[in-house]
C-alpha cells in the first residue's frame, strides 16, 4: 500500500523510521507517495476557495472563480511535489559533509515522508478561517521538523550529534526552498496570473 507508513510516522515515528531504513522502496513507492499525499492540500485548496470561500477577518468570505481555483490548484500541486524533489536533493548533496552516502531514494523517502504532515494537514483548508488553518499549518510544520530530526541520523545512518547539524541544515536549506517558492508566486501575481474575485 502506497500509504502504509504514514500511521507509524505519527505514533511511533523512530520505530516506523527504522522499518522505512530497513526496507527501502522503489523510487516508484516514493513518488507515488508524493503523488498522492499533494493531491491532499491541491483539491481542499481548491474546494475552499472556489466554494467555501476563506474568511480573514469580520467580513463577508472572500471566493474566487473556479478557473483560477484550478489553475491556482494545479499551481499549487506542481509546486508542493518539486518542492519535496528540490529538498530530496539537497538532502543528498549536502550528506557528503557529513559523512554519508545516500542513495536518491534514501534523499527522496526521508524528504516525502518528513514532508507529509504539511501536505495532509491541507485538510484544514476546507475550514478556511484564517486563523485556524495558520495554527493547523504551525503545528504540522513542528511535527515535520520533529519527523526530520528523528529520521536523519537513522535514515542517513550518522550519530546523532552529526545528524543535529545535518538536520539542521536540511531545515535551513528547506525554508530557503519555500521562501524561493512563495517569492515566484508573487511574481506570477504581479505578472497578471492572479486570481478572479467573485463579489
Amino acid at each position: 500500500m502506497i500509504l502504509n507508513h504514514i500511521w507509524g510516522l505519527y505514533a511511533h515515528p523512530k520505530d516506523e523510521w527504522q522499518t522505512i531504513e530497513k526496507r527501502h522502496e522503489s523510487l516508484m513507492y516514493s513518488l507515488m507517495h508524493i503523488l498522492v499525499v499533494s493531491l491532499i492540500p491541491a483539491i481542499c485548496g481548491y474546494y475552499a476557495a472556489a466554494h467555501i470561500g476563506w474568511t480573514i477577518g469580520a467580513g463577508d468570505p472572500i471566493k474566487i472563480s473556479q478557473n483560477s481555483a484550478q489553475l491556482m490548484a494545479i499551481a499549487m500541486y506542481f509546486a508542493l511535489v518539486f518542492g519535496v524533489f528540490a529538498l530530496a536533493y539537497l538532502i543528498q548533496w549536502m550528506a557528503k559533509t557529513f559523512d554519508s552516502t545516500p542513495s536518491f531514494v534514501q534523499s527522496l523517502e526521508l524528504a516525502a515522508y518528513t514532508a507529509t504532515p504539511m501536505l495532509m494537514v491541507g485538510v484544514a483548508a476546507l475550514f478556511p478561517v484564517l486563523w485556524f488553518v495558520t495554527l493547523a499549518g504551525l503545528g504540522a510544520v513542528c511535527y515535520s521538523v520533529y519527523l526530520l530530526y528523528s529520521g536523519v541520523p537513522i535514515m542517513m545512518n550518522i550519530p546523532e550529534d552529526r545528524g543535529f547539524i545535518y538536520a539542521s541544515s536540511v531545515v535551513t536549506c528547506g525554508l530557503v526552498l519555500l521562501v524561493g517558492i512563495m517569492a515566484f508566486s508573487a511574481v506570477m501575481w504581479t505578472l497578471g496570473f492572479g486570481p478572479e474575485y467573485l463579489s
